[in-house]
């Protein structure tokens, strides 16, 4: 009986209870064109080792030595095993909200050093207690900056994760905020002449992604001074933190926001992940969600709670500036562990390793007689142009145990036939020379 904890004279008495006589009676509200009618073909029971050994068996059906070379916004970086050993603690994996800073002080500091951690990581003096994931950062980012400027105009990088702006223009559909994309140039970069010509007194922000979509870095410095010159905001999206290991902080935006998955996140067939966010100390109290500050309590010790709470739970509804009803904690747990445990130099190296392994892939395709789609500098991540048309070209990457690239038509239908390809340190060189022979034919 251990997994049938209800024997037929309990079921009885549950049934009597409720003034019924038999389970039929129980689902006769179910029409009957609706129901089964027969017994679930469930087989002749087993015993515990014997299902042990059929789910081991069909666990290895499931080919896990596939070379990933996807990206887009969900990276594939090695874990190191302390990140789930932490996060397994029962103080941290059934933590829900820490309204009682009393008896969740542990949750509160993690949730603290993770906002020092993305603090250092963008240049900015504040973060919040994280968001959803990095496509639901950026509408926060948005209407916080309409809340901080009152203007109610963005201009929007067409680079931006596509799906990304799908989120946006689904929160700010009834928001009567106005939303104008910029193209990009021929080095993949938002194009300057284009943003300048937008540019007016009415637009709240400017909004950029760097890397971007394409796995091209932006130069945010210029695009921060286009925009200070008519009072604008610059927010600027990363949906690739491990990047910020040798960028420069972009120290000169109003907002950085983006998508935390990189750092210790599984990939995890696309969620959950974890948002960031984070600005300047005079728009703190424009922000969406929360914040955990440190204090000391009465006896003079170290302490934490929630300094600032903007959400609708906390404080009257028409004053509240998100809706958002969870920090996504446990994941911003993995990226605190994440990070503290590889510390500046080791995410540095770890930065390194991912721009080595693109550039060593950049290499190869110009060998093979591929060019790049776009010019500008990047990360781990670029276009080759038309490595996708040819015809089966998946199946037979899969034959080989690689998963190819991201085919851009889908998003961009000026892009039709062009791959977006991603190098992090999980990447083999075999497996990348691999990549490139069947790829470039």
């Amino acid at each position: 009986m251990r997994y049938l904890p209800k024997s037929p004279d309990e079921r009885r008495e549950m049934l009597r209870q409720i003034g019924l006589d038999s389970i039929e009676q129980l689902f006769e509200s179910i029409p009957s064109p609706l129901r089964l009618g027969r017994e679930l073909r469930m087989g002749p029971g087993r015993s515990e080792p014997e299902i042990l050994r059929y789910f081991e068996d069909r666990t290895a059906e499931n080919a896990s030595d596939f070379a990933c070379f996807l990206g887009g916004g969900a990276y594939e970086h090695f874990r190191p095993s302390v990140v789930d050993a932490m996060i397994s603690r029962s103080e941290f994996y059934t933590a829900y909200t820490p309204y009682q800073p009393e008896i969740s002080q542990g949750t509160l500091q993690a949730i603290f050093e993770f906002q020092t951690l993305i603090c250092q990581l963008t240049g900015m003096d504040v973060a919040n207690a994280s968001l959803y994931d990095g496509s639901t950062a950026l509408p926060e980012t948005v209407m916080m900056a309409v809340r901080a400027n009152g203007r109610r105009r963005v201009l929007l990088a067409r680079s931006i994760h596509p799906e990304y702006r799908q989120v946006l223009h689904t929160y700010l559909q009834h928001q009567e905020i106005k939303i104008e994309e910029i193209p990009c140039s021929e080095s993949g970069q938002v194009d300057r002449a284009a943003l300048a010509e937008r540019l007016g007194a009415d637009v709240a922000a400017v909004v950029l992604q760097s890397p971007n979509f394409f796995g091209t870095v932006e130069d945010t410095a210029a695009a921060a001074a286009m925009a200070h010159a008519t009072g604008a905001l610059l927010i600027v999206m990363i949906a690739e933190p491990v990047s910020l290991g040798i960028l420069r902080p972009p120290s000169e935006a109003d907002i950085v926001a983006g998508e935390g998955q990189a750092m210790g996140v599984p990939v995890s067939y696309g969620g959950p992940y974890v948002g960031f966010l984070a600005t300047r100390d005079k728009y703190v109290r424009s922000m969406p969600g929360r914040l955990v500050g440190q204090s000391v309590d009465a006896r003079g010790e170290r302490a934490f709670c929630l300094t600032l709470a903007t959400r609708e739970q906390h404080i009257r509804r028409e004053k509240a500036t998100s809706n958002i009803c969870t920090n996504q904690a446990l994941c911003a747990l993995m990226t605190t562990v994440f990070l503290s445990l590889y510390g500046k130099e080791g995410f540095r190296e770890l930065a390194l390793q991912n721009l080595a392994k693109a550039r060593y892939a950049r290499d190869r395709f110009r060998q093979a007689g591929s060019t790049l789609r776009f010019t500008g500098p990047f990360f781990n991540e670029f276009v080759v142009r038309g490595a996708g048309s040819r015809s089966n070209l998946a199946e037979k990457l899969r034959k080989e145990h690689i998963l190819g690239g991201l085919d851009l038509g889908q998003f961009y239908p000026e892009l039709e036939g062009d791959q977006l390809f991603c190098f992090t340190e999980t990447a083999e060189r075999e497996k990348i020379d691999k990549l490139v022979e069947i790829v470039a034919g």
